[in-house]
């Protein structure tokens, strides 16, 4: 498992020599397997983006629009667009499009939520979206939303099931505190929850409060799932023999999958940069005012579990050459994900030379909509470079296994 997890940190995309014999075929191949039995005969859309595609590379829109006895009759996009080249936090506008004549809906525009008028006509809506199994990652979001418009509307949903390419057994990081709920934390689970996006459906489904429905809505609500075969949930992504597309500008590798988990919490305020605009996307940790040797040190004093580092020279890609310490996994089974990025909080808070930066913090909505933990936020602010970062993970760890133990209800895989 080590050696697959260095494979995965540096990046690479699928060997076969450390695929299983039985290949992983993803919920648009065992729909298209089936002869397409759960949209036949339907009037159907489809929200999805670039990942969306088949073991083949195929798009699934283009899979659909073949499908006999289905009539594909509009899209729906996410955040970055069905073609994924959106920007982060950038609205994107309705549209057509130039390649199947259909319209498209964004539902990171002037709306996050279906319209009754987008689901005129449609008897169901298709969900493919790759996720990274994270919690701040908008895709679920996305979905939930799709889902609570299509359950007011009498629309079926279709959840194509994928990997979460970070296996089903790590979860970790803060849960989500209720009043953090929102667009960037849409459900209660740790940070890094362990499940794929069709498990997420299910628990949407079936737990109160998940939604923003009344619950005879939530229980008369459809909900088909397409579940993936020959995928378990200790397999990486690496062990799936699939390629990596990118889900969104910034995570175009599995090592920028893995880094988004590990650092993306880090750098939400303070000095910290994390490798964005540089080949090392969450991997490459970078101090205003501190020399790469001075960070590099004091990451190491830390004792961080699971995690080497290492100093790189490379070039942003401006072209300007820079250096930073690279972040690697060397044992999977000690390493939490999260852990590092609260480290890199204390760390801003003691190096910071205008004071505590989150007790400054112009947008602390913000900070907490993605960490999700109010007593994190409270101890941040008001002991900074004393925050008891130990005290909390291993709080969190606790509160992560007994998340795990009540999701086993509504896994798909085992």
């Amino acid at each position: 498992m080590n050696r697959i997890l260095t494979l995965l940190c540096l990046g690479l995309m699928a060997l076969p020599a450390l695929t299983r014999a039985e290949p992983t075929l993803l919920g648009i191949d065992v729909l298209e397997q089936s002869g397409f039995r759960a949209v036949s005969g339907k009037r159907v859309g489809l929200l999805t983006h670039p990942a969306g595609v088949n073991r083949r590379g195929e798009s699934s829109i283009d899979v659909l629009r073949r499908a006999p006895n289905v009539q594909l009759l509009a899209l729906f996009g996410p955040e970055h667009g069905i073609y994924g080249n959106e920007k982060a936090n950038v609205p994107v506008d309705d549209k057509i499009d130039p390649k199947t004549g259909l319209p498209v809906y964004s539902l990171y525009g002037k709306y996050r939520k279906p319209t009754a008028k987008m689901l005129r006509g449609l008897d169901a809506l298709v969900i493919d979206l790759q996720d990274v199994g994270v919690r701040s990652y908008t895709y679920v979001s996305c979905m939930r939303y799709a889902m609570e418009a299509c359950f007011e509307n009498d629309v079926e949903v279709i959840v194509l099931d994928r990997p979460n390419p970070l296996g089903g057994l790590k979860v970790d990081g803060p849960p989500l505190d209720r009043q953090w709920r929102s667009y960037v934390g849409a459900f209660h689970v740790p940070y890094v929850h362990g499940l794929t996006i069709a498990e997420l459906a299910r628990m949407a489904k079936h737990i109160p409060g998940w939604m923003d429905l009344p619950e005879h809505i939530r229980k008369k609500g459809q909900l088909t799932i397409i579940p993936m075969q020959g995928w378990s949930r200790d397999m990486l992504w690496t062990q799936t023999g699939l390629r990596w597309i990118p889900t969104s500008p910034y995570i175009p590798d599995l090592s920028a999958v893995l880094g988004y988990a590990m650092t993306g919490l880090g750098a939400q305020e303070g000095n910290f940069s994390h490798g964005i605009g540089t080949p090392y996307p969450f991997r490459l940790l970078r101090f205003k005012g501190k020399s790469p040797n001075e960070v590099k040190a004091a990451l190491e004093a830390k004792y961080i579990p699971g995690l080497r580092y290492r100093i790189v020279q490379t070039k942003s890609t401006a072209g300007a050459p820079l250096s930073g310490v690279y972040v690697s996994v060397v044992d999977w089974k000690r390493f939490r994900p999260t852990e590092l990025s609260f480290h890199m909080m204390q760390l801003s808070a003691a190096w910071s030379t205008t004071g505590n930066p989150f007790s400054q913090a112009s947008n602390s909505a913000l900070f907490n909509k993605h960490v999700g933990s109010t007593a994190w936020w409270n101890e941040i602010t008001q002991r900074g470079a004393k925050a008891r970062v130990s005290q909390f993970v291993n709080q969190w760890t606790k509160e992560a296994g007994e998340f795990r133990a009540r999701a086993k209800h509504f896994w798909i895989y085992r």
